[in-house]
């Protein structure tokens, strides 16, 4: 497939070959083309999984507008993932459980998916080696966390979404997702939510969050997470207790493995700076209702 650099919601596309395009050919670009890349999941309404659909399927809207879908690509691509675990106190009772968690994530996820993790409390700290930032090896992202994760203080949850949203693309992979873990609250971040969502509206990375809520915790927000996930095209979890969070990393891991990547080149030439809603909508060929999740909008500088 053709490699798409994507440092921000429009992305350059460099003309080579795309292994799958409209109506199975591949499509014809200029030199360079400016490109909305997006990250769609499909499912009926059992909630299952649908694919192997074509790209006639998919209709793609900006701002209410029909867009031509220029490229499709199906295939289980490896990804760059950051995992984003909240660190602060209130953590410190379910650490070893998260530990475990995480590292079944990984071990459940492509072998060829490069992943890195951040901590949080009262700042952002990686995990890893600075030398060696992403691993595929569950066994060296365990003893990382064991070294590291050690719940204290307070929570910077705004400051590591920044951060993670700006690591992830200096990984190698076409497709970037975050995973964060906290309770939504917030009291040590240098800068707000608005700030964090914008930035999130501005990638194109998908990020999940799993709300592990504390019911003492007054600060907890996971309306949050859930907004966060959502103007990313991601999905939002709140299990009721640590064994909902394997269930959740489990979940995202399946969901990564089952999400169509289309693009299209906006209509009119590019896009004018400011955000730009999005829908996509997917008709079956057999007559199915099927619900799509992609990411909001976003930002064009």
């Amino acid at each position: 497939m053709t490699h798409v650099s994507l440092p921000a919601a429009v992305a350059t596309l460099a003309l080579a070959g795309v292994t799958v395009g409209v109506a199975q050919q591949p499509p014809i670009f200029k030199s360079t083309s400016e490109l909305v890349v997006l990250h769609v999941t499909v499912k009926d309404r059992s909630g299952a999984y649908v694919s192997g659909l074509p790209a006639d399927a998919f209709r793609v809207f900006e701002e209410q507008r029909p867009q031509q879908v220029r490229f499709l690509a199906t295939e289980d691509a490896p990804v760059t993932v950051g995992l984003l675990i909240d660190s602060s106190g209130s953590m410190s009772p379910v650490r070893d459980r998260v530990i475990a968690a995480a590292a079944d994530f990984v071990e459940s996820s492509n072998p060829q998916d490069e992943v890195f993790a951040l901590v949080f409390d009262d700042d952002v700290r990686a995990v890893l080696d600075p030398e060696t930032p992403f691993t595929s090896d569950v066994a060296v992202l365990r003893r990382a966390l064991s070294d590291v994760f050690r719940p204290a203080g307070r929570t910077a949850l705004y400051d590591a979404v920044d951060r993670g949203l700006r690591q992830v693309l200096r990984g190698s992979r076409e497709r970037q997702v975050l995973v964060v873990l906290s309770d939504g609250g917030d009291n040590a971040s240098h800068i707000g939510f608005t700030a964090a969502l914008i930035s999130t509206q501005a990638s194109n990375t998908s990020v999940y969050t799993v709300a592990l809520v504390d019911p003492q915790g007054a600060e907890s927000d996971p309306g949050r997470l859930k907004k966060l996930a959502a103007t990313s095209g991601g999905a939002s979890f709140e299990p009721r207790d640590i064994a909902g969070v394997d269930r959740a990393f489990q979940q995202i891991s399946s969901d990564i493995r089952h999400s169509y990547t289309i693009g299209y080149e906006p209509s009119g030439g590019h896009p004018t700076p400011g955000f730009h809603r999005l829908r996509v909508d997917v008709r079956a060929p057999d007559g199915r209702t099927l619900v799509t999740r992609t990411r909001e909008g976003y930002h064009a500088p």
